[in-house]
């Protein structure tokens, strides 16, 4: 039975990746369990497990006592006469006397201890991955969940964090960015997402050395999921571009990501601590003329954009995607104008300050003029 009892425990601990030393402790506490239901959840009843032969000893620990009250727990002095009262000794007990129901009991506690087991290895694994991304088979959706297979462990992927129209199949190879590890209950749960804004920085980091190595900087994000993102980059080193290190040698690095996300659009912008060029760079594809910022309040960050007649709809982009993306990247509050918007709200301007100056210059003369009328009629008094 020892050979035996070693082959199992060697088999699930190399089947579970459990310790061999927990899973003879584990073991130890199921026997244990299954002997004292065998004699009335008895306290005095202990086993042990060699954990080099695994032979099991099973015993029961008396009290020397001078008269017994209870034949469970002591035994008469008289028996022992060598020892003192007090003094406790040890009675072994047969393996056979275990029953079925104890067998039963056993194997029970065993898989509970096994499964709590795994569950803490589970946790303990993949807690240190949030923040990085995993990849994982597509095993089946119930409602609006993807289960998606990490091998040793499921985790949920929600269909509203998948790419808009993306459909996963069974079977699908899919990476995501592990979100959250929840422990509950009935085990670790590992979250997933493909739309958050960390999945497109974990992807620059695998695919561009500069970044994994921290010579090139992620300054800022900005995503609409399936549609357009706009990163904000630096380089510590003044050899290397940050932006040519992303896009890599004919683009084959982003273009990399971009198909990873399906065909999302990818602007890579260098960062830049000048408000008006960040953002003038932040409302690429389009090119502007000027870029004015509110100084006067530090609170306020706004920001007033001159673009070309034709590059404005550009600057704004598709259901006014770009402007947003490029506001939300910087963290100021953008104003876009066209050209000729700009020059006629000029134009207007010009007129009201000249009509004020025309205004203020004739209420002088009139003024004036009422002085000199006055004149005369002092002297004739005077």
């Amino acid at each position: 039975m020892s050979k035996e009892l070693c082959f199992v425990i060697d088999q699930i601990s190399r089947e579970k990746g459990i310790a061999r030393d927990a899973l003879v402790k584990v073991l130890e506490s199921a026997l244990l369990s299954a002997a004292r239901k065998k004699f009335s959840n008895r306290e005095n009843v202990h086993l042990t497990i060699d954990p080099k032969t695994c032979s099991i000893s099973i015993f029961e620990t008396k009290t020397i006592v001078e008269e017994v009250a209870d034949r469970d727990h002591e035994v008469p002095h008289a028996e022992y006469p060598d020892k003192a009262i007090g003094d406790t000794v040890d009675f072994p007990i047969q393996l056979q006397d275990f029953g079925r129901i104890a067998a039963q009991t056993a194997k029970q506690v065993l898989f509970q201890k096994v499964r709590e087991a795994e569950r803490d290895i589970i946790f303990d694994e993949y807690k240190d991955k949030i923040g990085t991304i995993v990849s994982g088979t597509v095993l089946r959706k119930e409602k609006t969940i993807y289960f998606v297979g990490l091998g040793k462990t499921e985790a949920l992927l929600h269909q509203r964090d998948t790419l808009p129209n993306e459909t996963l199949k069974r079977g699908d190879i899919v990476k995501a960015y592990l979100v959250e590890v929840r422990q509950t209950p009935k085990g670790p749960v590992l979250i997933l997402s493909r739309t958050d804004p960390n999945f497109v920085i974990s992807l620059f980091k695998m695919e561009v050395p500069e970044i994994h190595d921290g010579i090139v900087v992620i300054k800022g994000i900005a995503r609409e999921p399936g549609e357009r993102t706009k990163i904000a980059v630096i380089s510590n080193d003044p050899v290397i571009d940050p932006v040519g290190a992303c896009v890599g040698m004919k683009g084959t690095r982003v273009q990399s990501i971009v198909r990873e996300l399906r065909g999302e659009r990818i602007d890579i912008i260098q960062w830049n601590e000048d408000p008006r060029i960040f953002i003038a760079r932040a409302l690429t594809p389009a090119q502007v003329d000027r870029v004015g910022i509110n100084e006067a309040d530090n609170h306020e960050k706004t920001a007033m954009v001159i673009a070309a007649d034709t590059q404005l709809s550009l600057a704004i982009g598709k259901r006014g995607q770009n402007i947003k993306l490029a506001t939300k990247l910087t963290g100021w509050e953008i104003d876009i104008l066209s050209d000729t918007e700009y020059s006629k709200i000029r134009l207007e301007e010009t007129g009201k300050t000249l009509d004020e100056t025309l205004r203020r210059e004739a209420a002088a003369a009139a003024a004036e003029q009422q002085e000199h009328e006055q004149e005369p009629e002092q002297d004739k008094n005077a």
